[in-house]
């Protein structure tokens, strides 16, 4: 169990990484973009080939696969609609419209992003008796730019680089329990429900591409991002297929 715990702390540190290279030195927004369009392939490439694809491979029927893919999809959005209303809806915004939303729903926000994720770490973990390079690789490469981006506008928005930092250390942890609870209490699991949570996390992660991290993407980057995301898919591919 406490591998699964230091594996999802080890996928989510590149939170606290992103956060110390934006305070350390100036991230321009063109550049985010491409980063942030690279880790989207990256996810993209993820769930379609660690995270759908094995949830299919697992159940005995698709119906599994489908249900699980869109009450992730509905779940990420209404969750993401509520911390909008709460003031977190520019979390990832590097413009400094962070000062508009309270501290808790920044961090609400972050988390609901990170815990899909996370609990396929551990999930993969349990079903093979390895962690999933592939996977392990996607969230590391996707939560670094999204750190930058969120820390540039904390820090114009007022925050205190202590402040930032903790925010991140809270959010790795939060990230590696939740890889722990997908070890722990899918160890009895059936397929079927195995399949569930994997396309559960997969639908949570597409809706969160498309509604947050695409878009901000391609408002930094403009449309060299198309090729920056073909590249993070091909990347992560790559990967997958080695693994």
């Amino acid at each position: 169990m406490s591998a699964a715990f230091l594996w999802g702390a080890l996928a989510s540190s590149s939170l606290v990484l992103g956060g110390l290279v934006a305070l350390r030195f100036h991230v321009s927004g063109r550049l985010l973009g491409l980063v942030l369009g690279f880790g989207a392939g990256v996810l993209i490439s993820a769930v379609a080939y660690e995270l759908v694809e094995e949830a299919f491979a697992t159940s005995n029927s698709g119906g599994w696969v489908a249900a699980g893919l869109f009450s992730g999809a509905l779940v990420f959005f209404g969750g993401d609609e509520l911390i909008g209303h709460l003031g977190g809806a520019q979390r990832k915004s590097m413009a400094g419209e962070q000062e508009e939303g309270t501290a808790l729903a920044i961090v609400l926000g972050i988390v609901l992003d990170g815990i899909p994720e996370s609990v396929v770490i551990g999930l993969t973990l349990l079903q093979g008796g390895s962690v999933s390079i592939a996977m392990l690789v996607a969230v590391f490469l996707s939560n670094l730019p999204e750190a930058v981006g969120a820390t540039s506008g904390l820090a114009v928005a007022g925050w205190r680089r202590s402040h930032i930092l903790g925010l991140w250390i809270l959010v790795v942890l939060a990230s590696a329990l939740s890889s722990l609870a997908g070890y722990a209490f899918l160890d009895d699991a059936s397929g079927n429900t195995i399949a569930f949570v994997l396309a559960f996390a997969g639908g949570a992660i597409l809706t969160m591409l498309a509604e947050t991290m695409m878009p901000e993407a391609y408002d930094r980057g403009g449309k060299a991002v198309g090729l920056a995301t073909t590249l993070g898919f091909a990347v992560a591919f790559a990967v997958s297929a080695l693994d």
